[in-house]
């Protein structure tokens, strides 16, 4: 082993960076992952090393298995995501920790309370109780770098995988960080061992048994590692916490006694018993699940817990409190602003024609999603990645015929592509809509395997789209332009007429790869009829005046043109240089 010096001695990094450079600092070679918030800035930060081996991957699926190959084969590997990125991989992930590994290997598991950028707010600390694998949860970014350093050692102590959960809080606080050496290993040579890495049930049935073994092991360690620590104040309340909520419950209550886990399963069983002896009356704090509740009342531990309504949205620092007097919070949908898709979106003329058909649209995660919200109300179901061309053809079998299913392209790559199979193995007919955008937009602008670019910026082969989905089985597979409203509309009207399985996949590049701008149109009041068919379409750059007429905000106008398409009495026509 040698060490590599950083040169800065403190950096100001979020808690993804912070992650990212722990990582790299504990000799981290290889890391996967899928763009997803609030996890897709560790890769991003990853990527700028030139010593290490980064990827976006196709999905989170095959992130994992990318990246725990690589442990098992001898190198220090990270597979990340955002919590529902983890379902993907689940099947991989379950499995892991009986297999074990070689290198040490880490997932880092970005869970978002709050729903700031997710369908669900699930707690992954129950995938690490599920699994089996030791789980360590920092509060701030500087414990993020210097959890995962010590999450490899883990690793390896105890062969095992090692999940590291953070939280939007977490991963997007920034704080002063110090900036360490990097640890540079020798790859470990792999050493066939078929009775640990080939996983037939005999095999399985043997390795269970050392995983077991192992847990007993790994509760022990959680009793004794400084990832544990307690700060004894005054002994009238306790509080048993994790993760940033202990931050919150050491704002508002400064002078309690604390017992903050790090290293919070196994939970150590014997440090929380003797903490419970100390203080007189004990409170466990944490967001979403139940989670270290249930784990001090299965070992007998009497403590006040939170009101059920304390398991829903993000537990804020105003909130802890409620737990303290045993009220519930009150529920209220939260306070913000409505989202739009960009001026001048290539989403937006797709869901303006589809509105006009008056379709069914099963729609999938990604900006386009936004095609749901009024007045669009255009989108009409959206479940996870994927399930947009699953759901059509669970609406076709239930007899729904003026169906579109719409998916971006980065997600029809992550996980369309099986779904639009099984349309054209099981006999569908109707019509999916790819929007191709050329990127992962709603993350941030990554690449994907479509676009013909990796991580670190390199040409590669790009996959087309066009040829991949005839491959599939369909019908009939065209590229249109979606700012040419009327071929855009004639196209989907005639494809969802026919008896067939078509694709169209609609092609302009993302207004923030593409930020040309043409003159706004020209506004003609006399012959505006306040019929507001204009704003029908949503863009940010037309509103309403007092007086009824309409403006256009010329700094947030592109020119695409789209409320030129949809006015019928040529009130806004296109600008033409005179």
């Amino acid at each position: 082993m040698k060490n590599t010096p950083v040169q800065a001695q403190t950096a100001f990094l979020s808690g993804n960076e912070a992650l990212a450079q722990g990582a790299f600092e504990a000799g981290l070679r290889v890391a996967c992952a899928y763009p997803g918030t609030p996890s897709t800035e560790i890769l991003e930060y990853l990527s700028q090393f030139q010593e290490l081996d980064c990827q976006w991957s196709t999905n989170e699926k095959v992130a994992f298995e990318v990246a725990f190959s690589s442990a098992i084969a001898g190198v220090r590997s990270l597979f990340a995501s955002k919590h529902v990125g983890l379902n993907v991989a689940m099947d991989a992930f379950m499995t892991s920790a009986y297999v074990g590994t070689s290198a040490g290997f880490v997932i880092i598991s970005c869970d978002d309370p709050g729903l700031h950028s997710s369908q669900n707010e699930q707690d992954n600390r129950l995938f690490a109780k599920a699994a089996k694998v030791p789980l360590l949860e920092p509060a701030s970014p500087c414990e993020a770098k210097e959890f995962i350093r010590r999450a490899f050692t883990i690793s390896e102590q105890f062969d095992t995988p090692v999940m590291l959960r953070s939280t939007t809080r977490i991963s997007h606080t920034k704080e002063n960080v110090r900036m360490g050496m990097r640890a540079v290993f020798a790859p470990k040579p792999f050493a066939v061992n078929i009775e640990k890495y080939v996983m037939v049930p005999r095999n399985a049935y043997k390795r269970h048994i050392e995983l077991e073994k192992k847990l007993v092991s790994l509760r022990r360690y959680s009793n004794s590692t400084p990832l544990n620590t307690v700060e004894l104040k005054n002994k009238k309340i306790g509080f048993v916490t994790s993760s940033v909520s202990y931050l919150y419950a050491k704002e508002m209550y400064p002078d309690a006694s604390f017992l903050k886990l790090g290293f919070s399963y196994p939970v150590p069983d014997k440090l929380i018993q003797k903490f419970a002896r100390a203080v007189k009356e004990l409170y466990v704090v944490e967001e979403l699940e139940p989670f270290l509740e249930e784990e001090l009342k299965v070992l007998g531990i009497r403590c006040h817990a939170k009101h059920p309504s304390l398991r829903i949205g993000e537990l804020r620092p105003e909130l802890i409190p409620y737990i303290v007097k045993g009220k519930a919070r009150p529920l209220e949908p939260p306070a913000a602003r409505k989202p739009t898709l960009c001026p001048g979106c290539m989403h937006r003329p797709v869901f303006t024609v589809l509105k006009k058909l008056k379709t069914v649209v099963t729609g999938d995660i990604g900006c386009y999603t936004l095609g749901a919200t009024p007045p669009l109300l255009s989108l009409h179901t959206c479940l996870c990645m994927g399930a947009a061309i699953s759901f059509f053809e669970g609406f076709g079998r239930a007899g729904v015929t003026n169906r579109v299913g719409v998916i971006g392209d980065s997600t029809f790559v992550h996980a369309g592509i099986p779904a639009l199979i099984n349309l054209a193995y099981n006999r569908a007919r109707g019509v999916i809509i790819i929007l191709d955008n050329g990127t992962t937009a709603m993350t941030g602008n990554q690449p994907h395997p479509a676009v013909g670019i990796t991580i670190k910026g390199e040409a590669t082969v790009g996959l087309n789209l066009e040829n991949l989905c005839k491959s599939c089985g369909t019908d009939f597979v065209c590229v249109v332009d979606p700012y040419n409203i009327k071929e855009l509309h004639d196209l989907i009207k005639a494809r969802i007429a026919a008896r067939a399985l078509s694709v169209i996949i609609a092609r302009a590049p993302c207004r923030l790869i593409d930020r040309s701008k043409h003159p706004a149109p020209c506004y003609d009041r006399d012959k505006c009829t306040q019929c507001y068919l204009c704003l029908g379409i949503d863009c940010p750059a037309l509103r309403k005046t007092g007086g009824g007429l309409i403006a256009i905000n010329d700094a947030l106008c592109v020119g695409c043109n789209l409320c030129v398409d949809v006015c019928n009495f040529q009130a806004l026509v296109r600008y033409e240089k005179t």
